[in-house]
């Protein structure tokens, strides 16, 4: 019975609306423009959120990284014997499990540390687009310290690694790739043994991690695509230690290595706060200012939705004050306090739903533009904007409920007498 009285005031309902052209065509734009933005925004902070709380692989909770500056006037030979030193002094702290070199460190930016972006290629030949990854460092000891696990393969050898400097061009006949890069190269079938071809040579496939997400890139979906080549990085600039404790409480274990350290302290510089960081310090430092970007995200959506709201709590209203006449007329003709209700509420449903489809329109658009211009956003699955539009409807009506029961409130004699 409901329902039929709903449908038999569409053809009034809409022909109010076209006495109110401007008015309606404000709210449907708002509407639109609002699920458009919200859904794309929302989208970017669910797909960030998911991106900040991804497993690195590693051992998170036992590993700390040491930035160690080399002085000026060192030679190559002089740095990867330093190296050596230190990482046996290292091995030898107290609480200590294992220690490891490295040109990079899991979730820093690529831009401030020794990481190279690399293309891997499955031919020497290959034209077509090559694979992105992120390639470092790394000794028979940079599993274990790391605390990452091998899904197939081997680890590197003690002979395997080789010294390199920064302008070393000289290719690594092997090398251990994750299992994400491994599916990307070669969804048809295995990937170790396979030669792959990285910018200085061929190098074969010896093992596979499960997971490791190393230096942080540009191509930010691409951080879990990691290539580590068996060599130990002399960098007259500095080097970065691993360090993988057996105790969370870490602190403790920090300062003795520092102390161990400091016995040759007059070849390099150790700034204990900034050159010292565990990698849950590390978590909080690089995803930052992602957070702040996702709290801002979120109150702008939330300021347009209440924008939104508002503007149909005031259309509706400012339609209320107009109509006083009418719904008294209509009252007075025998009209329910149901009847008034449904008739706002469903011309509110119609104003959002003209709005909704606008907005659905707009909001693929928009995904489609943003994919173009930030190349690692993924397509925005359609559940999105539809689950935007649902938001909408709820909204609209609870907006709406309060000036409908005012108008409901409306006595016959009353308006007719006020107007």
């Amino acid at each position: 019975m409901a329902l039929t009285r709903t449908l038999t005031q569409l053809r009034p309902i809409v022909a109010a609306l076209t006495r109110h052209k401007v008015a309606t065509t404000l709210i449907v734009l708002q509407v639109a423009l609002t699920l458009a933005v919200a859904s794309n925004a929302l989208f970017i902070v669910a797909t960030r959120v998911v991106h900040l709380a991804r497993d690195t692989g590693t051992d998170e909770a036992h590993l700390f990284v040491i930035h160690n500056r080399w002085k000026i006037g060192r030679e190559a030979a002089q740095i990867d014997a330093d190296i050596r030193t230190d990482l046996d002094v290292l091995r030898h702290v107290a609480g200590v499990r294992d220690a490891s070199p490295s040109n990079s460190a899991p979730l820093q930016y690529a831009s401030s540390v020794a990481a190279l972006p690399t293309r891997v290629r499955l031919r020497p030949d290959q034209t077509i687009r090559p694979q992105f990854a992120m390639l470092s460092m790394a000794d028979d000891h940079t599993l274990d310290t790391l605390g990452v696990s091998l899904v197939a393969g081997r680890n590197f050898h003690p002979e395997e690694v080789r010294v390199t400097g920064p302008e070393d061009k000289a290719a690594y006949p092997s090398c251990i790739i994750t299992r994400s890069l491994a599916d990307k190269l070669f969804p048809a079938g295995s990937a170790l043994g396979r030669t792959v071809y990285l910018p200085t040579g061929p190098s074969a496939i010896v093992g596979i991690l499960d997971r490791l997400q190393g230096p942080l890139s540009w191509t930010r979906e691409a951080d879990g695509d990691n290539v580590l080549v068996p060599a130990r990085y002399v960098d007259p600039q500095g080097v970065m230690y691993l360090v993988r404790t057996k105790d969370t409480a870490m602190q403790p274990i920090i300062a003795a290595t520092l102390k161990a350290l400091e016995a040759r302290g007059d070849i390099r510089i150790i700034d204990p706060v900034e050159d010292v960081q565990t990698l849950a310090q590390t978590r909080e430092r690089t995803y930052a200012s992602d957070r702040s970007v996702a709290i801002l995200m979120c109150i702008v959506c939330g300021s347009l939705l209440l924008a939104t709201a508002g503007g149909i709590v005031g259309l509706s209203s400012f339609w209320v004050s107009q109509r006083r006449r009418q719904i008294g007329i209509r009252r007075s003709l025998g009209a329910s306090t149901g009847d008034i209700l449904r008739y706002f509420h469903t011309e509110n449903f119609l104003i959002v739903s003209t709005g909704v489809v606008l907005g659905v329109l707009l909001a693929v658009l928009a995904n489609l533009g943003l994919m173009k211009m930030l190349y690692p956003l993924p397509h925005m699955p359609l559940y999105v904007p539809l689950l935007g539009a649902l938001l909408l409807w709820l909204l609209g009506q609870l907006a709406v409920w309060g000036p409908a029961r005012s108008a409901a409130r409306v006595s016959p004699v009353g308006a007719i007498r006020a107007s």
